[in-house]
């Protein structure tokens, strides 16, 4: 299995989509997303404005992504399709979020579920929780060393 990750294109919109409806934890449909401001052509917007996406391939098939929003310092977005996940792809899709961000930023930020998975990975990648948000989301924060 040849697994590798390279900077997203606008090619990629399609698979980035797909992907993020795909999984099973923290699920939202194409048109919850609309509703809070993620579509198409939001996501080309930022793919266009600044190198902020990421993509993990499978034997050349897209199969996860990470979104950093470089202004605002925080990783936006980490998914990878439940069949592949176990492998490192998101560790490594999250290692690209976190180098962008810290190349602006001393401290970066992300926000998910307390009661996810996904809180125990960004805990086992170092990210110290730093505020419990309403509706059980919970905000992680990272300093640079």
């Amino acid at each position: 299995m040849e697994k590798t990750i390279r900077l997203a294109n606008l090619a990629d919109i399609d698979a980035i989509f797909d992907i993020r409806t795909s999984v099973h934890e923290n699920h939202l449909s194409l048109d919850q997303l609309a509703e809070i401001g993620i579509t198409p052509r939001t996501i080309r917007q930022a793919i266009i404005e600044a190198p902020c996406a990421w993509v993990a391939e499978v034997n050349g098939a897209p199969v996860g992504f990470s979104m950093a929003n470089v202004e605002d310092g925080c990783v936006f977005a980490a998914f990878v399709l439940p069949e592949f996940e176990g492998n490192g792809l998101g560790r490594r899709l999250m290692d690209k979020a976190e180098t962008f961000l810290f190349q602006h930023h001393q401290t970066i930020w992300l926000e998910t579920a307390e009661a996810s998975r996904a809180s125990g990975f960004y805990r086992n990648l170092g990210w110290q929780p730093v505020k419990t948000l309403p509706e059980g989301d919970i905000r992680f924060e990272k300093h640079q060393k």
